[in-house]
């Protein structure tokens, strides 16, 4: 009988790290899509807030810390990235296998991204605990600011070769010029 090994979405492409930017992958326990039915929006924010310390956020912004984050993914709906969350009030889809889930570290981190996304990415305009969805390249992802100098980005698991390609990409270009 086959015996089927689980890899990560970029097993054996990361970490990488040109000139002062990393990009690495990291692994939460589970990604679950949640989208308060009717009514249940501030229910639905107490129990998250009771259950791993981060309510449901505002638009384009994401709660908690890293290992519990709520991060908005569109209107009237976030992902829950770290723990497993049962939520009354609300429709969940566990998500965990269908993202990769990117972090890419230092100064020049934004002159990376802003290679690849229309997102107005300075620290004054897309602060620490801001999220949102755009492009990356010619995919889609989720971008999160959740440092002075850490983004972290979700894309589909099927994209995470592309992603990769296209960040090391950016991220040669910047030390080139640096």
């Amino acid at each position: 009988m086959p015996r089927l090994i689980a890899k990560s979405a970029c097993d054996g492409l990361l970490p990488v790290t040109i000139g002062s930017v990393t990009l690495s992958e990291f692994s939460p326990d589970a990604i679950t899509s949640l989208a308060p039915f009717n009514g249940r929006a501030a229910a639905v924010s107490g129990a998250l807030k009771s259950a791993i310390g981060a309510g449901f956020p505002a638009a384009n912004r994401c709660t908690g810390k890293a290992g519990a984050r709520v991060a908005w993914s569109g209107i009237g709906q976030a992902l829950v990235i770290g723990p497993r969350v049962e939520i009354d009030g609300a429709a969940m889809t566990d998500q965990t296998d269908a993202w990769a889930c990117l972090a890419l570290d230092g100064a020049r981190a934004g002159e990376v991204l802003a290679r690849l996304c229309p997102l107005d990415l300075r620290d004054s305009q897309f602060k620490t605990g801001h999220a949102a969805r755009s492009l990356l390249g010619h995919m889609t992802g989720l971008f999160l600011r959740t440092g002075a100098r850490r983004f972290e980005l979700l894309v589909f698991r099927s994209m995470a070769q592309t992603a990769v390609h296209e960040l090391t990409g950016a991220m040669t270009s910047v030390d080139a010029q640096a």
